[in-house]
């Protein structure tokens, strides 16, 4: 009896764990955490995406796109892996989420625009003469206007033994896998690419897949500052809250939907402020939503440059600008979209598509510096530099895309980050991409509270972050510390700092602005945001001093002509309240 007991004591053990395995299994959500496409890159008609879900089980499921299921035929399933196929006849872009045993998945965005690139694996890479990871066997070609990119590209990979493997067709650009084992013989190729009547230009890729993002610097704020009261945040909501009305409600001003395009890899919606994203964000047709695939932590990059835009409020961690306009707003949606991890080329791919699919306002949270760029001090930066090869190429691929986006898009806002290198973002030989000249290219530069006891309008309210990189070529600064997200309720997450996330707050208000008047040029919102600023910094008198230039000054165009006016020669500060309202004034003034 004594036996058989112990032998029944020692199964209880055993029975216990996979009771517990078993309910943890049916407890963990149903999340997306990567979608690719897969299959034939290069055909349009029928797209198909590879995903891996979490928290889905061998019975049926739905997977829904805008809100129409998907055929069980164009599924295929195994373990987390999921395979669809998608007809671009029978679907457009847009939302797509899984529904298994009344739970919902994380929505993400679907882009059938065709813009795809693909990433090298580990072995696929080498260190060049700088020590910088680069692509051994990928490259991508533009190719000349006066040629069909298509038809080139494939002569060209039939040429030199190639295969084309990836492509942006608005940009006339297509990627090649070459034949090469090594540096010398990829670089061999590339000369010889390179000097083809046909090419414009060859882009060499240098990206790991974390290293587009812009790094922090610097110590992060006190924990019981107010950053954010700096720009006026509160009060930009506020106002437009009070001010503006639903859409056909009987107010004076309609809103217009915005789509937002925010480059980043992921967000964490188990955190708090995103948990009720899940599943058809669109039942409700006036509130933010967002479109992520799933992190596995919520102090993430991505999570908390999406957080500026759209936190739950009241939930601990961030609170997004755009979720306190749901009141009374048009429904914004922040799509979350970095194509694949090959770097500053899947950037652009992710922005071509998601352009094409609607999006008004770009955030690009991301620069690069090249080998030998100094800082303000003389000393060389050595963080997020490419060699000089791969400047030229990303260079040309920008230049190509803002000139698509002038030629097709002239609408469309891209909101880029100065940089945290303490050094100078306009400078074409040494940072990209906000060294562009162009209308629809904004930069920003971040700021942080100083210690001095003065009004919010004082220039000495705030000072520039010590990381941050300056110059003419900055708009605007903006808040550079916020709050992170916490995957417990109501706990404040850790600060995070850097022109990374003082980005998202400018690009959440240029489409707060444009929900309100969406006819509104990219000159006239850059004119807008700088007749609005407050300032900062020590006037200069248009002469840089002390490298104290942190945005292009003020000029008296800027304050009514009024060359007395104490605002002229210094630097701009976001002010989101008198944004919004100069806006609203705009409605009823001759363009």
């Amino acid at each position: 009896m004594a036996v058989t007991y112990l032998s029944t004591f020692r199964w209880v053990p055993a029975l216990m764990l996979m009771l517990i395995a078993t309910v943890a299994a049916a407890e963990q959500p149903l999340r997306v955490a990567q979608l690719q496409r897969c299959g034939n890159l290069l055909q349009m008609d029928t797209q198909e995406f590879c995903l891996r879900v979490s928290g889905l089980d061998s019975s049926d499921f739905q997977v829904k796109l805008n809100g129409t299921s998907l055929p069980a035929e164009d599924i295929t399933h195994n373990d987390e892996r999921v395979r669809v196929r998608i007809s671009d006849s029978d679907a457009e872009s847009g939302p797509l989420w899984f529904e298994q045993h009344e739970q919902h998945s994380n929505p993400i965005w679907v882009s059938l625009k065709g813009s795809h690139v693909v990433a090298a694996t580990d072995q696929e890479v080498a260190k060049n003469m700088d020590d910088i990871t680069t692509y051994v066997d990928l490259i991508s070609l533009i190719i000349e206007e006066s040629h069909d990119g298509a038809e080139e590209a494939q002569r060209l990979a039939e040429k030199y033994d190639a295969e084309v493997v990836g492509m942006i067709p608005p940009l006339n650009t297509y990627q090649l896998r070459l034949p090469a084992s090594n540096l010398d013989e990829r670089d061999a190729l590339v000369l010889r690419l390179g000097n083809e009547v046909s090419v414009d230009a060859v882009v060499i890729e240098e990206s790991g897949a974390e290293e587009s993002i812009e790094s922090e610097a610097g110590n992060p704020p006190d924990a019981d500052n107010q950053e954010w009261a700096s720009n006026r945040f509160l009060d930009a909501v506020n106002f437009y809250q009070r001010r503006l009305s639903l859409q056909g409600q009987g107010g004076d001003i309609e809103t217009q939907p915005i789509r937002i395009g925010v480059i980043e890899r992921e967000v964490d919606f188990d955190a708090p402020d995103f948990a009720d994203y899940l599943g058809d964000c669109r039942t409700e047709s006036t509130r933010t939503c967002v479109y992520a695939r799933d992190a596995t932590e919520p102090d993430g990059h991505g999570t908390t440059v999406a957080g500026v835009f759209a936190a739950a409020w009241n939930e601990g961690g961030n609170s997004g600008f755009l979720r306190g306009l749901d009141d009374v707003g048009p429904g914004f949606d922040v799509i979350v979209d970095r194509n694949s991890d090959a770097g500053i080329t899947a950037n652009i791919a992710a922005s071509v598509n998601l352009v094409e699919d609607g999006v008004r306002v770009l955030n690009w949270s991301w620069g690069i510096h090249r080998v030998g760029a100094i800082d303000i001090n003389g000393k060389e930066i050595d963080s997020l530099v490419r060699s000089g090869i791969a400047m030229s190429g990303y260079e040309e691929l920008l230049e190509e895309f803002f000139l698509w986006l002038r030629r097709e898009h002239p609408d469309v806002v891209v909101v880029n980050s100065a940089g945290n290198g303490s050094s100078f973002s306009g400078r074409d030989e040494y940072r990209l991409p906000s060294s562009f000249v162009t209308e629809q290219l904004f930069v920003v530069g971040g700021h942080e509270r100083s210690d001095q006891d003065v009004q919010v309008t004082d220039p000495r309210y705030a000072i520039k972050r010590s990381a941050s990189n300056i110059d003419m070529r900055v708009d605007i600064t903006a808040a550079a510390c916020v709050r992170g997200s916490s995957l417990i309720e109501g706990e404040r997450g850790e600060a995070h700092c850097g022109t990374s996330y003082a980005t998202p707050l400018v690009a959440g208000l240029v489409a707060a602005m444009m929900s309100i008047e969406p006819e509104l040029s990219p000159a006239q919102l850059r004119m807008l945001l700088r007749r609005s600023a407050m300032t900062i910094g020590e006037e200069y008198d248009f002469e840089p001093t002390d490298a104290d230039d942190l945005t292009a000054p003020i000029l008296p165009s800027e304050r009514a002509n009024d060359l007395n006016h104490p605002d002229i020669g210094l630097s701009a500060r976001l002010d989101m309240y008198k944004a919004l309202d100069l806006t609203v004034q705009s409605l009823n003034r001759d363009r």
